[in-house]
């Protein structure tokens, strides 16, 4: 007898039920599976909407979450790719956030507080030993496994988490919330894995006081303190606090990555491991009381701009339990992001991009600065077409007009050859392509050793394939070559 066919359609495996909560692209709903009657949340995509950059966020999503397999962490039971929907299939976690959970407690001790940090750890710590950054750690994705109490904590909502190398640190884009993101990702360094854990001491600092330790409705006054650590311990309410979660917090807001505690180091601390002997467990009403006006206002503040930048970020509209952070509609009015904003901002997709342009467009001229004709070939579409003055006003299409110069005139003429791009503008078409135009001014030195320079404005088309910008256009204006720099080239 033949085998039976493997499901491959959701609703081969899933009944679909309510409707849980709605995103930009998409909408979460429980789910049954029909084997075990077991109930998920099912988030489907709506991939007809998505951009090609978006589709691949949806997957790196995806593929992290495969990776992990933890107590603390929401988990992806089941993915399935149909022709306009994606499915990711998650638990369905009913206890709500733990900062929601906590204000409604009888009684919270640092102990507790001491307990939670610690589940949370364990989920960071997961996280990096399978060499993935969360990078948007918060109380909006702190949640509960279920009402019952005792519930495990779970971090949820992998939509910024980035794949890394080891102890591997590069940029990779501008992306977080505002009050936790880490002084080296403000001051746009390389960063890698001490970033979840400067937001994980952002967190404690809060459940232990309700407060947290950087704050100002200003943005560029909130970054300026964080990039300087700038955050203290003010009385009445951390006189209760004992020493060592204080020397805890100490050592997850380091501003020097590279000294600040990992999760591992974390986790032996006294105040972790051996909470019974070293936590205090007096009841910290005064926590509670301000965390309830901390949860206020990151609700509200999360919510408007929320509604504001719905259309920014389709991967954090809504938590893994469903509940929409999205507002029916905001007040219209314009609030400063400030330290309790809930909303998570990924500024890469532009800015980053843009450099990216100016980067590859430098290491082209460069290749040309120093006669390097296979570096070029590699920047450069074997079926470039251009417009330039040494083509007497005909459109060229491919390498051999260009490689003529590189075999009989860079290098000949002069010693040393410097370029400047002035005024690059970069405009991005859609996620794969971008035009840059600029002015380049050359400087060289012929063999003589008399200095020269020379002006031209070009314009470069670059389209992105196989995630690697090629320059696949270019116009250049003026009589000012690229390769003839000696004077004598242009008598």
């Amino acid at each position: 007898m033949a085998a039976p066919a493997a499901c491959t359609r959701f609703s081969d495996n899933y009944d679909l039920k309510e409707e849980l909560g709605k995103g930009a692209f998409s909408v979460v709903r429980r789910c049954v599976q029909k084997s075990t009657g077991l109930e998920f949340a099912a988030k489907i995509i709506n991939t007809k909407k998505l951009s090609a950059r978006d589709f691949q966020k949806l997957e790196r999503e995806a593929r992290i979450c495969r990776k992990l397999q933890h107590p603390n962490i929401v988990r992806l039971h089941d993915s399935i790719q149909e022709e306009n929907f994606h499915y990711l299939v998650f638990d369905l976690v009913t206890g709500g956030e733990l900062f929601e959970d906590i204000v409604a407690r009888e009684f919270y001790s640092e102990a507790d507080a001491s307990h939670c940090i610690q589940q949370i750890l364990e989920s960071v710590n997961h996280c990096h030993t399978n060499g993935v950054v969360h990078r948007d750690l918060k109380p909006e994705n702190l949640l509960l496994a279920s009402k019952a109490k005792g519930a495990a904590v779970k971090l949820a909502d992998f939509g910024l988490a980035i794949e890394v190398q080891g102890e591997q640190h590069a940029w990779f884009g501008f992306a977080g919330t505002p009050g936790y993101l880490s002084p080296e990702v403000l001051k746009k360094e390389p960063y890698g894995k001490p970033v979840d854990i400067w937001a994980c001491g952002v967190i404690l600092y809060i459940l232990l006081v309700g407060y947290p330790p950087f704050w100002d409705e200003d943005q560029h006054r909130l970054y300026a303190q964080v990039k300087a650590g700038a955050y203290d311990y003010p009385s009445p309410e951390w006189d209760t606090v004992t020493p060592e979660a204080k020397n805890l917090i100490n050592q997850m807001l380091t501003v020097n990555p590279s000294k600040r505690i990992t999760a591992s180091e974390a986790l032996k601390h006294p105040w972790i491991c051996q909470r019974e002997r070293v936590a205090s467990v007096v009841h910290r009403q005064e926590t509670v009381d301000c965390l309830k006006k901390f949860n206020a206002r990151r609700k509200l503040k999360g919510a408007i701009l929320t509604t504001m930048l719905a259309t920014r970020n389709f991967s954090s509209k809504y938590d893994v339990q469903g509940r929409s952070i999205i507002t029916k509609k905001g007040d219209g009015s314009q609030v400063k992001e400030s330290t309790d904003s809930s909303t998570t901002l990924e500024d890469d997709d532009v800015k980053a991009r843009k450099q990216e342009v100016i980067k590859m467009t430098e290491q082209l001229l460069e290749a040309i600065n120093v006669g390097d004709y296979e570096a070029y070939t590699k920047i450069c579409d074997p079926h470039l077409t251009a417009f330039e003055p040494e083509a007497l006003g005909n459109l060229v299409e491919g390498m051999d007009f260009h490689k003529f110069y590189f075999d009989n005139v860079v290098g000949k003429n002069c010693k040393a050859v410097n370029t400047t791009i002035l005024n690059p503008t970069v405009r991005l078409l859609g996620d794969d392509a971008a035009c840059i135009a600029y002015v380049r001014l050359t400087q060289y030195m012929d063999k003589q050793g008399a200095a020269h320079s020379s002006q031209c404005e070009e314009t470069r088309i670059w389209h992105k394939r196989d995630n690697k910008w090629q320059n696949v256009r270019f116009h250049r204006s003026s009589n000012s070559p690229p390769f003839t720099f000696a004077p004598s080239a242009h008598k």
